[in-house]
Order: structure tokens, then C-alpha cells, then sequence
């Protein structure tokens, strides 16, 4: 037999029990072959198995079988047969057949090998699921697997995990990197988040919400959490807070902190902060503040003052506040830690999850029960939980940092008022009779007649905002202190809409309120007081609790009734005026603040919730800023330290998202002439319009003729070096001169908003305008100051929608020539650039490729180096680093960029905000007729097409 069929023979026999063979004339594949059994061992010879093999081998070749063989002896056929030793025979056949059976054939498992439709999921893991006759090869196959499977993970089920203790401890390891607000877990479940400046921050929700958001703050409520504002708190004497302050702000841009409204404690101001004393230059952000009104329990001197800022100013705040108050740079509360006590934090992980996942009970290192640590409420990155202080010893000035101590909602709308009035209700006076019950500061406050007229005054007033159309027609900056109730117990069976009831109001005093605002009286608060806030913190009554009582009450759905146990929260209303610049829509966006203690957050934002308003993010914000017209903080404040890092930080981010792109998916911006696409280069912008007028240029109307033979010219770039090298040595000479600011003085900008202003040929300017001379303000800002920026706002006259980076350009005469003309003229276009790049790019991949293939030659290894080490700054489509002239690049001279920019729900037009500098602003005004002053042209950095816009000063 030839091993092929020696294989092929073992494979039939593989499964076959010890007593049943093939004969050796079946091995080979022939005609006639049958198969013969062997009798059975225990079987003696000449007993039935015998005598019956014997007859079967002689009738098989009786009739003809033949094989390789030699034949084997026939046996005659037996005279009897015993029947117990032919049962016996036969059962020990059967036993065989069952056994071989019963053997696997195959690598699957049991209830793998059933019919399909008796197959269930469930099996795979419950033996008892299968038929009685396979479970005991089950059972053997679940041993074996149990041993083969990696070894079980130590952490807890998720019902463990989801426990209140365990779910705090991984909250708080959670937020030890990125800080939560109170409201955290309501956005995950809803936003998209985003880490950033130190939190976890909702950016915009996950359905499509940006028109019905923007309809939110045009005709109804949109809620936005700011907790994640900062807040610093300065005490100490008037005279000695307004002397230090006043080193960081000016009287220029505006009102200060002293302002009459502002000190009283009647209204809420906003203003730019500047380094000590450098007031153009040094801007560190824009910030509100709030005066603590006078009390007559305190003393007259002793004045509260909180600061509310961006988190990304915070540092720079913090630093110049320490500087002009002189305090010391080390807080206070960190020389009250002794030094070998550990801080607190560092105690958090003995009751971690990996500890805690081992056993059933929390337990630490020394084997003792852990008790679960508290979610974190308020600032989660400091060593101590009192917020951080500074004391002088000169002036007396204490700062505290009260981050994350107060929660600031914002409801932005016309019917923020109705939600206030349905979602909070005053909080009832304490009667002499009750017992004081757990909140004895109430009933101590309440004791005081003077307290007790306040409180009614303040209640009345809320009362009233119920009848107000819209925010809009309270004074701006007017704030109102208040104290309420458990916001929980008055929430309604369902999500409603809030609408105002203008029948109930007084006429009289929403008339009075609408023109002269709050009185003193009305804005004092609780809040102030640090040991209020701790006391409503603490003896606060828990979601549970309430719930529970809500579900004893004998009539479902009846409002629950908790008397003395109630709660009674201080709160601040703080109105936001809106849109306050322009002529257009003016009050569009205004609203209400509403400051709260910490631990209170979601106590408040789920019945604002169930009043029908809509949740913004960060995207929803920047929205809000964007169809103001104000600057949005920190991107469009160029001259501060935070908007120079926010700048760094989204280059970063659309360098990387562009380069992801292959380069045939991707524009090419230096055919398109666009020097920086993911940048503003605001510092090169104005440096070259500094030294444009003491250098002769050519005219703008040249530009598109030679723009394409310089730059597609093998010599262009020699060419443009030559040109551009007087340039060149005047920008070095202008490095030593002050850096680039914003301007910011109310008087000039008014001066420029109406030299802006186009007038018709009938009208008669003013003589200074209609000599195309600028007053003295501007021109002695021109001179000691001429790398200013000024802040514009931009519609567009045609169709089109400006983006991000789109260059502002000025038109030429033809252009303002033939858009006289044709009305319908939507602006020039850009002729394409060369790409003087591109053979290198392609070179030094090339170089690249063959730097991997071939390392034989030390001469070739170094020129890969060099050629690397060259190729690092170059990327196909992009200027490298030392970036060329801007302003004349183009056919047209750049004036500036927009910062902000898409298509204005509210104009029906493309709309855009950014920065022009002030001395292409003037060259601007000076060369363009009266009917046309203040066109421009804008170009987005993927397009060649320029569009005529209308540039607008709003002040």
C-alpha cells in the first residue's frame, strides 16, 4: 500500500472502535470490497463471533472478492448459535458503535455541534441550557476553558461601580487634571465637551441647534453655565482700592471703577484691564466688576469688591492686582498648612478605585474601613479648601480668589424675566413664634424690622419683572439682591413655557423701575458673606430626601410644603444690557446673571430647565458676542498675553487638521496668495504700514499686471528682494519701537466711527472731514502711536459669507470707478500666484524616499541630513516662517483680517468682525470720494474672488 493510501486508510479508521477493521483488500479504492469485523477479545474461540466472522469471510470470497493478499482460511458455518453469547457479542458491537459516537470529530464546541434551530446564545455559558446526554462534555470543555482564559480583572462590576461612594471617588479623580462644574454630568450626557483653560466645558449640542439657539435669544431663553468665570474678591478702604486700581485702567475707554452707578453698588460695570501704568499698551482682558453696597452694620470704610473674569486672564490679573495692592506673591492660607502634614488631595487616593476594587468594602493601607470622599464643590486644583488670599501690609488690601465658590447662570433673551418669575420665588419671612429649625442665620436676619422691608422692597421688584416685555428696557448694569426659596419645590408636573403677564403689573412701578432702575436698598445680598454661603451649603437638603417627601405626600403632584426645613438661598440678579453699540438692534441679547453659593447649581438649572428654556455651549457664546458686535474673550483681544496663547493654540489646531489633508485634497494658499491662513500677523501688518509713507511705492493698479511675472519667473523672487529691500531695512529699524495695541479711547473712535460714515454729495461735512483731514486726537495717536489697531465691523453689499482670516483689502480707483457704474459689480479677482515651493517639496521628497532605499555613501548620508533638516519648515501650500511683505503681496493692499465671521441670521447678509490698522485705515479715507467712504474689500483665503463690504466703526 502506498503511503497516500496508508494515509487515506488511517483517516477512515481514525474514528472506528478497537474491534471493528477494514480488510486489507479495502485499503486501495476497488470494486467489490466490504468491510470484516474481528470477533470480539472477550469472546472464546469457537463461540458465535467466530463462527459468524468465518461464515462471512467464506461467502465473501466464495463470491468472488479478491485483494492483495493472500486469502484468509475459510471456516465452516457453525451447526448453532447460543444466544446469550451472540447478545453478548453483539452488545459489546453497540457499546463499541455508542462510544465512537460520542468522540468529538471536530475542534468546534457541544452546543456549536446541535441543529441550528436548537442552537441559543445563552448556551455558551449555562450547561443546563443543553440536552441531558451533552452536558457532561460540556462541563469537561467549560474546565478547559476556564484554565485558558486570562486572569480575571480585579475592578468591580458595574453595578458595583455605579454606587454613589464609588462613582464619587472616580468623579474626583476625574476632575484632578480638568475641573467640573455642578453641571457636568446634565452637559455630558447632551454636548459635546471640551478641555480647556483648566476645565471640562460643554462646546455645542449634539443635534443641530444653531438657528434654533439663535431664535432662542431673539424671541424667547437660552441658558448658559459661566462657573467657570473666575471671580476675585478685593476688601479693604475706598480711597486705598480706587488709588490701585486706577493704575490698571483709564478714563479713556470708558467708565472706571469709579464710577457714581458702579461704587454705589447699583449697577454692574465692565472694563479693560491694563499693566500698571502702561495704559495704550499692556492690555491683559476685558473684565466686570460689582461694589458691595454700603451697609449701615458695617463700617463705611471696609468696601467688597469682586472682579469677574475669563479663566485664561486669571494669572495676569492676579499678578498685576498683587502688584498695585502690594501684597506678597505667597497667599496667606499656604502659611497656615504646616509642612509635614500632607494636603489634602494626596489623602484622596487611599480610598481609590483600584484599592476599593479588590474587596466589597472600601478599606485603606492599614486595613480599617475608608469613608468615601465627598465630591469636590468648588475649586478642585487647590491644596486647602479656603480659597487663596493675599494681605498687605501697607494699604491693608486683602484679594481673595473665590473660584468656583459662586455659580454664575446666564439667560440670555426677551423672556428671561417670565423664567425668572415662574422658576424662583421669594423666600417667606420667619415668624418669632416658629422655631428657628436649621437655618438660624434666616431667623436671625429676619429679626431686624430694617431686614424685613428690605426683603418685602426686593420681593416686590421680582415680582415685577413678570410684566417687563424684555430686559432690554431695565437699566443696564442693574442688579438686584434676593433671597429665595427651594427652587425644587415649585417645579411643575411637566416642561412649560414661560410667557409674561403684563395684565397683573403696576404700571407705575414698572414704569419707575424701567427709568430709574433698583435702589440701593434693593441690591444688598447675602451672598457676600462667606459664612451664609457655607451655612446654606451645608444644612442643604439632599435630591433624595426631597424626592422621598414628594413621595409621602397625599395628593400626587401637589407642591410640597417643608416649612421651617426649607431652604433659603441669597442670590444676586445681575442684567446684561445686550447689543449697546451701533444703531441697529440695539438691547438684542440682553438678559440676567444669576450668582449663586456653590452646591446649588443643579438645585437651580433643572427648574430654569423645566420654564422651556433652551442650553447653550461655548459655540452658542461665541454666537451671542458674534451678533452684538462685541470682542469675544480671548480670541479677539490680539494684544493680550491670553489672546497671543488662544492664537497660538488654534493655528496649532488648523495647521494639524490641514496637513492631515494629501495635498491634492487640500488648498494650495500660496497660489492663492494668502500668506498666513491660520493666523492673523497683526505685529509684521502694522509694522510695514508704519513705514509705508516714508517709502515711495508703486500703486495698486500695477500690481495686477506684474504679479504673475514675478512670481512665475525663475528670477521672481530676486527680483521681489530687490524691490522690497528698502522695506526690509526700515522694518529692522522699527523692531525697537512699542509693539502693536488696540485702541481703545471712546473720543478717537467716535472721531473715526463718523469719518467712516459715508456722506451724499448733497450734505455738507464739516470742514475738517471735507478736507480730508483728520482732527488732532487721531493725529497725535497717529504719530506717537501709528501701530494701532481699531476694532470694525464689516457687512457685506453683495452676496457672499466672510470666514475666519479673510483679508481686508483696499479698493483701488477702478474698482470704486466701475462699482459706480454697475451697481451690480461684485468686486475684482485675484490673479494666481506661482508656487515658487512646489519643486522643492517635491525634490525633498524625493530626497527622502532615497534616504531610506540607499544609506552607502557617508556623502549621501549627509546631504539627506541637510536636505531633512531643510524640509522641516516647508509644507506644500503654505509660506515657510520668514513670511514676505503682506500688505503689497496682493493685487490689492491689505488693511487687516476678520476674527469672526459667517452669514447674519439677523441682517439676511454675510457679516464679519475683525481688526484694520489705523494708519491703512486713514491712507484709506484719505484717497476715497464722499458717497463711497468706508467701502472695503474682503477676501476669503480659499477664494480669488474680492466682494465689496461696508466697514463700520460702532462705539
Amino acid at each position: 500500500m502506498s503511503t497516500a493510501k496508508e494515509k487515506k486508510y488511517a483517516k477512515r479508521m481514525r474514528n472506528q472502535p478497537t474491534n471493528v477493521t477494514l480488510d486489507e483488500s479495502d485499503g486501495p479504492p476497488h470494486r467489490g470490497g466490504h468491510g470484516s469485523f474481528h470477533p470480539y477479545r472477550g469472546s472464546k474461540p469457537g463461540s458465535s463471533g467466530q463462527q459468524q466472522r468465518g461464515a462471512h469471510q467464506s461467502h465473501f470470497h466464495s463470491r468472488g472478492g479478491r485483494g492483495r493478499g493472500a486469502p484468509s482460511e475459510s471456516q465452516p458455518v457453525p451447526k448453532y448459535v447460543t444466544a446469550a453469547m451472540f447478545a453478548k457479542a453483539r452488545a459489546a458491537e453497540i457499546n463499541a458503535m455508542l462510544k465512537a459516537v460520542s468522540q468529538k470529530s471536530s475542534n468546534s464546541l457541544v452546543f456549536q455541534s446541535l441543529p441550528r434551530h436548537m442552537r441559543r446564545r445563552a448556551m455558551g455559558h449555562n450547561i443546563k441550557r443543553l440536552p441531558r446526554r451533552l452536558r457532561e462534555i460540556a462541563k469537561k470543555e467549560m474546565e478547559k476553558t476556564v484554565h485558558q482564559k486570562k486572569e480575571q480583572s480585579k475592578s468591580k462590576c458595574r453595578k458595583a461601580r455605579r454606587r454613589h461612594g464609588n462613582l464619587l471617588l472616580e468623579f474626583n479623580r476625574r476632575q484632578r487634571k480638568n475641573i467640573w462644574m455642578e453641571s457636568h454630568i446634565w452637559h455630558t450626557k447632551r454636548f459635546h465637551m471640551l478641555k480647556k483653560w483648566g476645565y471640562c466645558l460643554a462646546d455645542r449640542p449634539t443635534m443641530k441647534s444653531y438657528r434654533v439657539c439663535y431664535r432662542a435669544m431673539s424671541s424667547h431663553c437660552l441658558l448658559q453655565d459661566l462657573s467657570y468665570y473666575c471671580c476675585v474678591e478685593l476688601m479693604g478702604k475706598e480711597e486705598d482700592l480706587l488709588g490701585a486700581l486706577s493704575r490698571l485702567c483709564s478714563i479713556d475707554t470708558g467708565p472706571t471703577f469709579k464710577a457714581a452707578p458702579c461704587i454705589s453698588g447699583k449697577r454692574q460695570g465692565s472694563l479693560v484691564l491694563f499693566k500698571a501704568d502702561k495704559y495704550p499698551e499692556g492690555a491683559l482682558g476685558h473684565v466686570t466688576f460689582i461694589w458691595k453696597p454700603k451697609s449701615v452694620s458695617e463700617t463705611c470704610d471696609q468696601r467688597h469688591l469682586w472682579i469677574w473674569m475669563h479663566p485664561a486672564l486669571k494669572e495676569d490679573v492676579l499678578k498685576e492686582l498683587r502688584l498695585v495692592c502690594a501684597c506678597e506673591d505667597r497667599p496667606d492660607n499656604y502659611v497656615c498648612i504646616p509642612e509635614p502634614a500632607p494636603p489634602p488631595p494626596k489623602e484622596e487616593p487611599r480610598a481609590s478605585v483600584t484599592s476599593a476594587g479588590k474587596k466589597r468594602k472600601l478599606r485603606n493601607k492599614d486595613g480599617e474601613k475608608a469613608v468615601p470622599v465627598k465630591k469636590i464643590v468648588g475649586d478642585g486644583t487647590r491644596a486647602s479648601p479656603d480659597p487663596y488670599y493675599w494681605t498687605s501690609t501697607q494699604t491693608g488690601i486683602t484679594i481673595r480668589d473665590l473660584t468656583m465658590e459662586i455659580v454664575r447662570y446666564r439667560l440670555v433673551g426677551p423672556l428671561s424675566n417670565c423664567v425668572l418669575g415662574d422658576a424662583l420665588h421669594a423666600a417667606p419671612l420667619h415668624k418669632e413664634t416658629e422655631d428657628s429649625g436649621p437655618h438660624s442665620w434666616w431667623a436671625e436676619y429676619c429679626r431686624s424690622p430694617d431686614n424685613v422691608l428690605h426683603h418685602k422692597n426686593q420681593e416686590s421688584l421680582f415680582n415685577l419683572l413678570k410684566g417687563i416685555e424684555s430686559p432690554a428696557q431695565i437699566p443696564s448694569g442693574t442688579i438686584l439682591g434676593l433671597t429665595v426659596g427651594d427652587p425644587r419645590l415649585n417645579l411643575p408636573n411637566k416642561r412649560t413655557k414661560s410667557f409674561p403677564n403684563l395684565e397683573c403689573a403696576d404700571r407705575d412701578k414698572v414704569k419707575s423701575l424701567t427709568q430709574t432702575g433698583v435702589p440701593v436698598e434693593c441690591t444688598e445680598s447675602l451672598i457676600w458673606s462667606s459664612d451664609v454661603r457655607a451655612h446654606v451649603l451645608d444644612n442643604k437638603i439632599t435630591e433624595q430626601e426631597v424626592n422621598r417627601l414628594r413621595s409621602e405626600l397625599l395628593v400626587p403632584g401637589s407642591k410640597l410644603e417643608l416649612g421651617n426645613r426649607e431652604s433659603k438661598i441669597p442670590i444676586l440678579l445681575i442684567h446684561q444690557p445686550g447689543k449697546m453699540t451701533g444703531k441697529d438692534r440695539l438691547g438684542w441679547g440682553s438678559g440676567w446673571d444669576i450668582c449663586l453659593p456653590k452646591g446649588w447649581g443643579m438645585a437651580f438649572w433643572i427648574p430654569l430647565i423645566y420654564r422651556g428654556v433652551r442650553v447653550g455651549g461655548l459655540q452658542q457664546g461665541q454666537q451671542h458676542y458674534k451678533y452684538m458686535g462685541a470682542p469675544n474673550v480671548p480670541g479677539d483681544f490680539p494684544d493680550t498675553p491670553a489672546g497671543v496663547q488662544s492664537a497660538q493654540e488654534a493655528k496649532a489646531q488648523l495647521l494639524k487638521k490641514y496637513t492631515r489633508r494629501p495635498p491634492a485634497k487640500r488648498t494650495n494658499f500660496i497660489k492663492q496668495g494668502v500668506l498666513a491662513p491660520f493666523h492673523c500677523p497683526w505685529d509684521k501688518l502694522t509694522g510695514e504700514w508704519e513705514i509705508r509713507p516714508s517709502i515711495k511705492m508703486k500703486s495698486p493698479t500695477d500690481e495686477p499686471e506684474t504679479k504673475e511675472k514675478t512670481c512665475d519667473s525663475p528670477n521672481g523672487e530676486e527680483k521681489k528682494m530687490e524691490i522690497t529691500s528698502e522695506k526690509e531695512t526700515m522694518l529692522e529699524e522699527t523692531k525697537c519701537s512699542k509693539d502693536f495695541f488696540v485702541l481703545r479711547s471712546k473720543k478717537i473712535l467716535k472721531t473715526l466711527s463718523s469719518c467712516v460714515t459715508p456722506v451724499s454729495p448733497r450734505d455738507k461735512r464739516p470742514s475738517e472731514l471735507h478736507s480730508r483731514g483728520l482732527s488732532d486726537p487721531v493725529g497725535s495717536v497717529l504719530a506717537d502711536f501709528p501701530r494701532a489697531l481699531v476694532w470694525v465691523r464689516l457687512s457685506m453689499m453683495t452676496k457672499g459669507s466672510p470666514e475666519l482670516h479673510a483679508l481686508i483689502c483696499i479698493p483701488s480707483e477702478q474698482d470704486l470707478l466701475h462699482l459706480r457704474q454697475d451697481k451690480s459689480f461684485q468686486g475684482p479677482l485675484e490673479p494666481k500666484h506661482g508656487d515658487p515651493f512646489k519643486k522643492k517639496v517635491l525634490q525633498l521628497k524625493k530626497d527622502k524616499k532615497k534616504k531610506k532605499a540607499k544609506k552607502t555613501q557617508d556623502s549621501e548620508k549627509t546631504e539627506t541630513v541637510e536636505v531633512a533638516s531643510c524640509s522641516d519648515d516647508l509644507t506644500l501650500g503654505l509660506w515657510p516662517s520668514p513670511l514676505p511683505e503682506v500688505t503689497s503681496h496682493c493685487s490689492r493692499l491689505l488693511l487687516g483680517y476678520v476674527t469672526q465671521g459667517d452669514f447674519s441670521m439677523a441682517m439676511g447678509c454675510g457679516e464679519a468682525l475683525g481688526f484694520v490698522s489705523l494708519t491703512g485705515l486713514t491712507h484709506m479715507l484719505s484717497g476715497q470720494p464722499q458717497d463711497q467712504t468706508g467701502l472695503v474689500l474682503i477676501r476669503n483665503p480659499t477664494s480669488f474672488q474680492y466682494r465689496f463690504a461696508k466697514l463700520t466703526i460702532e462705539v
